[in-house]
């Protein structure tokens, strides 16, 4: 019997790593004898490089990066010397989590620090960038990452713009005469699970604006600068790109990445499962476990055991989902034909018992899940 785990991390309680050990170990003390599996996955947010690094065995590289809000922080991106591919995850390096939640300001805040790992990345040998884009503090159109590349975004003095998307209202004009050389040669994907344009009422500031801070005032400022800002792209480079699917992704990074780095979009989870060949694993596979700490009516939106379910249904391999909880809408997964759904709560638990048990509540539910298994084969 061949059991395939394939969980995101379980956010502020267990990497994707960990959700996937604990997972094993309760499944191997009910069925002994299976192959099990471990395939610790991501989306494309806080934890994906922690899950591509377990699966490939990459190696971590670190860098002092501009953080968020000028400051300067470590942040880690993945070398995979074989397949000559950086990975970068925005959220290292310029991450809401970065910022503490008194201090968030989104009008200033900057994805310079992400620019200046893709930038080591080039300088590493790089000829595949993967940058995954979720999780991030910023709302600045992706100005910081041109910056940290060689772009000049230059008010009507010739004077170099302040950090931050307030400051993009006065862009006069954009001077490429410096961006870094090897991009023209590097494949740039982009991992995302968002699709929304880069302005307007499904836009960058008005949908993901809030989550970071912004006041009502302060989304529609933010609003008419990255309008301002795809303005004066379009005239310089001869295109628009601010209405493609993503461009308003992670503030707009999106924007920068298809307008000036000829980024194309896939899917984080895709993107993921590619690197760490979950598909392979999936062959030939009885069962599939996957995970995250809340499944609901928003997993179906590009989160991993949406993913998973699709790749595994290519290989006619039933999934059963673990989560913390189990929220409003995740029965539409049985829709898609997820076999099962479990809640790893036994009883009344505060959210911090929860976390705290969490892998011991999921070392006994995948016990659990095994020896439901075995009665249904018996």
């Amino acid at each position: 019997m061949k059991i395939v785990i394939a969980p995101d991390s379980f956010k502020e309680s267990l990497s994707a790593a960990g959700v996937a050990s604990a997972l094993a170990r309760g499944l191997r003390q009910a069925l002994p004898e299976a192959e099990v599996i471990e395939c610790p996955l991501g989306d494309g947010g806080e934890g994906t490089l922690d899950a591509v690094l377990a699966a490939t065995g990459g190696e971590v590289r670190e860098a002092r990066v501009t953080g968020p809000l000028g400051e300067l922080v470590t942040a880690r991106w993945g070398w995979l010397a074989e397949q000559r591919t950086a990975f970068v995850e925005m959220a290292s390096a310029s991450g809401l989590e970065l910022v503490p939640r008194a201090r968030r300001d989104v009008r200033v805040a900057t994805s310079h620090g992400t620019g200046e790992l893709l930038r080591a990345a080039l300088d590493a040998g790089a000829e595949r960038l993967v940058l995954a884009i979720g999780g991030s503090a910023t709302n600045d159109g992706g100005a910081g990452v041109l910056q940290a590349l060689g772009v000049r975004l230059l008010d009507g003095q010739g004077q170099a713009l302040a950090p931050g998307g307030a400051a993009l209202a006065s862009l006069a004009s954009l001077d490429l005469t410096y961006l870094h050389p090897r991009l023209a040669a590097v494949e740039v994907v982009i991992a995302a699970d968002v699709d929304n344009p880069l302005c307007g009422p499904q836009g960058a500031s008005q949908i993901f604006g809030p989550q970071k801070g912004a006041s009502p005032e302060q989304v529609r400022e933010l609003d008419a600068a990255l309008a301002h800002f795809a303005t004066v792209t379009a005239a310089t480079l001869g295109r628009d790109v601010s209405e493609q699917p993503g461009a308003g992704a992670a503030g707009g990074v999106g924007f920068a990445a298809l307008a000036f780095l000829q980024a194309t979009f896939r899917p984080g989870i895709e993107v993921v499962a590619e690197l760490v060949g979950l598909d392979e694993a999936l062959q030939d596979a009885d069962l599939a476990v996957t995970g995250e700490g809340r499944l609901d009516g928003q997993t179906l939106r590009g989160k991993t055991p949406a993913g998973v379910l699709r790749l595994a249904q290519r290989h006619g391999v039933p999934v059963v989902a673990v989560a913390g909880s189990l929220g409003e809408g995740y029965d539409a997964l049985y829709q898609q034909g997820l076999a099962a759904a479990f809640s790893l709560v036994p009883g009344p638990l505060s959210l911090e018992e929860a976390l705290a048990q969490a892998e011991g509540l999921l070392e006994r539910t995948a016990r659990d899940i095994g020896r439901l298994w075995q009665a249904a084969q018996s």
